[in-house]
């Protein structure tokens, strides 16, 4: 794993069969998922960030392809890499691998509910994508019983609101011809003020940079090594 070797060169290189690679991957899973288990619970952080992110083609950076056809491979991928970070520890809260959906959207932030400290509510910054906020609000949120407008008549109905506390902001990026032309921040719950004074303690803007990755050039890949 550390040298890039999917279990077919592992076979080659070590000499073993195929089986026995897949059980000690399948081995290794288990043990690190009871291991994070174990360790990741109670955790108080104060910002989290949230990406799907796209997987590095292989063929791209051996150079075997260009960046526009290895990005028309990952949109037609129907699996997504969806992780939740710490960005002032650079702790990985959650990783979970599935469709692009608000289905996905709504396990993968019920898991870092279950890794956060009871009443731990987090400033939230993510991508454009919003299926997030419903996932957040049915997480984040409480029953509120709206004033009548009128002296008669029966109460309105109880409307599930957001927590007073909640903070939650976008970046929502725009393309054109798959390049980025343009960077918008949107406030989706709280107040600005509070989301920046937030930030200001790490010197910090809205930002989702700590948890993205894109796929590399060939260029890139070779400065890499």
């Amino acid at each position: 794993m550390v040298q890039g070797l999917g279990i077919r060169a592992t076979v080659r290189v070590f000499e073993v069969d195929a089986n026995t690679v897949l059980q000690w991957l399948v081995e290794a899973a288990e043990h690190l998922r009871a291991f994070a288990r174990y360790f990741l619970c109670e955790v108080h952080v104060e910002q989290v960030q949230l990406d799907e992110l796209v997987a590095v083609l292989r063929d791209l950076k051996a150079g075997e392809i260009s960046e526009e056809e290895a990005m028309a491979r990952l949109e037609r991928s129907p699996y997504w890499v969806w992780t939740a970070m710490d960005p002032k520890s650079k702790l990985v809260l959650v990783v979970d691998v599935g469709t692009r959906t608000l289905a996905m959207a709504q396990r993968v932030v019920h898991q870092l509910v279950q890794v956060l400290a009871p009443g731990c509510v987090p400033l939230f910054l993510i991508d454009g994508f919003t299926a997030y906020g419903t996932a957040i609000l049915a997480h984040f949120g409480h029953w509120m019983q709206p004033e009548r407008r009128q002296d008669k008549g029966p109460l309105p109905k109880p409307r599930w609101m957001p927590l007073p506390n909640l903070l939650y902001a976008q970046v929502v990026k725009s393309y054109r011809r798959r390049r980025l032309v343009g960077v918008k921040h949107r406030v989706v719950f709280g107040a600005r003020v509070a989301i920046e004074q937030v930030l200001a303690r790490c010197g910090w803007t809205i930002n989702t940079a700590f948890v993205e990755v894109r796929p590399v050039g060939r260029k890139e890949a070779e400065a890499s090594g």
